[in-house]
């Protein structure tokens, strides 16, 4: 028997935000921090924030617009957050929500029952509380018998996530549910002009399963790595009351520069790698389907890889409808293009981020 990833599912929310309106919020709130700062701004104790452009955004990333669970809250610059309820402990869980029906579309799109899964992974860089965990949460909603866990490993997730599928499926599992959902919106400082506009809001579902009379894609092998790195971090956690903590970096912080520098060839150097190991060539990849992060990240490193500028059309892109979905974008751009790819043909996975963490997967459709 094979282990193949026989259907995925993709639940967008109904909000979504255009460049031009995260603009117009910011160069607002901008406008307004500058005038109430003047003096300390003049004396130096306060630095003049800048305002940002549609093209400075989208020259930046490739990104267009995003999708998010509530909008008015994010516009409004009085608050710059999603407005959310806070549920009671009864009710379903936002993220349990929106996972739930992009498993229902997996598990659809897979011809497979909640009796015949025995693993949920919830693996998201966004996982909304300690504890009990999300999976269990998605599990119990679903009626599926077995185990569930979390694990974060940031952007690297899915891939790390499918990974783990696959030993368990070695181990004797069944068929495996991954799910991610990533409530970025949550998270993001949306005064920040460098990185307001970069993630959106998204749930993802695959089914991960052994099997030889489903057609999907085989996994032919994985490839993880983490190497440390404080480049891209929030500290948000359990022991900031503990710690009387004051800093504002309980929310997302990256120094973009250093990230772009080090995680272009890394990630270009280890796909090289499990290629060649692989017996495979770039030229036998049908698509790659990359971390939807940066647009101009992801071409440089399929040059870098392959040596020489590639058609496009094998490296799909979701950034200008999505932006950066974090652990959700690799699955995203599979969804959407898995068609693209014939029986017997070869694509890969790759996902990477804080950590810093890299996953690479590559699979033959059958």
């Amino acid at each position: 028997m094979s282990i193949r990833i026989t259907g995925t599912g993709v639940y967008t929310p109904k909000d979504q935000i255009s460049n031009e309106e995260l603009v117009e919020s910011l160069n607002t709130y901008v406008a307004r921090y500058n005038r109430q700062y003047a003096v300390e701004i003049e004396q130096g104790t306060k630095k003049e924030l800048l305002p940002s452009t549609v093209e400075f955004i989208e020259k930046a990333s490739g990104i267009k617009s995003r999708y998010v669970v509530e909008k008015s809250g994010i516009l409004d610059i009085d608050r710059m957050m999603p407005v959310l309820t806070e549920r009671d402990n009864e009710e379903l869980s936002l993220q349990a929500e929106m996972g739930v029906e992009a498993a229902k579309q997996a598990m659809k799109n897979a011809n497979i029952s909640a009796k015949e899964i025995d693993v949920v992974i919830f693996a998201s860089l966004s996982i909304q509380r300690a504890y009990p965990a999300i999976g269990i949460e998605i599990q119990n909603a679903l009626g599926i018998k077995g185990y569930a866990f979390d694990m974060n490993v940031a952007c690297a997730s899915a891939t790390f996530a499918i990974k783990h599928a696959v030993d368990a499926l070695k181990s004797g599992s069944k068929a495996v549910l991954m799910v991610n959902v990533e409530v970025m919106s949550g998270q993001v400082d949306f005064s920040a002009r460098d990185s307001h506009f970069i993630f959106g809001d998204v749930a993802t579902a695959a089914i991960i399963e052994q099997t030889t009379n489903k057609s999907g894609f085989e996994v032919l092998d994985c490839f993880l790595e983490t190497v440390y790195s404080n480049n891209i971090r929030n500290n948000f956690g359990y022991l900031n009351t503990s710690e009387d903590a004051v800093r504002d970096d309980r929310v997302f912080r990256q120094d973009g520069r250093k990230v772009f520098k080090d995680i272009v060839p890394m990630v270009a150097d280890r796909i090289a790698m499990q290629l060649q190991r692989n017996g495979l060539s770039v030229d036998q990849i049908k698509r790659f389907w990359l971390h939807q992060a940066n647009i101009n990240m992801n071409n440089l490193m399929l040059k870098m890889l392959a040596g020489k500028t590639l058609d496009p059309a094998r490296m799909p892109m979701v950034l200008a409808e999505y932006a950066n979905t974090s652990s959700a974008g690799v699955i995203i751009a599979m969804h959407q293009s898995a068609d693209q790819v014939d029986v017997g043909e070869y694509a890969l996975l790759s996902s990477f981020g804080a950590g810093y963490a890299m996953g690479s997967v590559i699979v033959k459709k059958v």
